[in-house]
């Protein structure tokens, strides 16, 4: 059996969500292809600020309050 290949992005790094979580947890409408990238890009920077945030109060740990 063949290992998945992860997708990837423009930039060349695989996704944080997923493709069939995110489609599962949408209920009443469809899921277009655009939707999934900028899903990333968002959960991407949401993490960045968190741990600029983190960092700024002397932490190494991320915590739920830096959302």
């Amino acid at each position: 059996m063949a290992a998945k290949k992860a997708k990837k992005l423009v930039n060349g790094e695989s996704m944080i969500i997923s493709k069939s979580r995110t489609k599962a947890a949408v209920k009443k409408c469809n899921v277009s292809a655009e939707f999934y990238g900028a899903l990333d890009q968002a959960v991407r920077s949401m993490i960045s600020k968190a741990e600029a945030r983190a960092d700024a109060n002397g932490r190494k740990t991320v915590r739920p309050q830096d959302l």
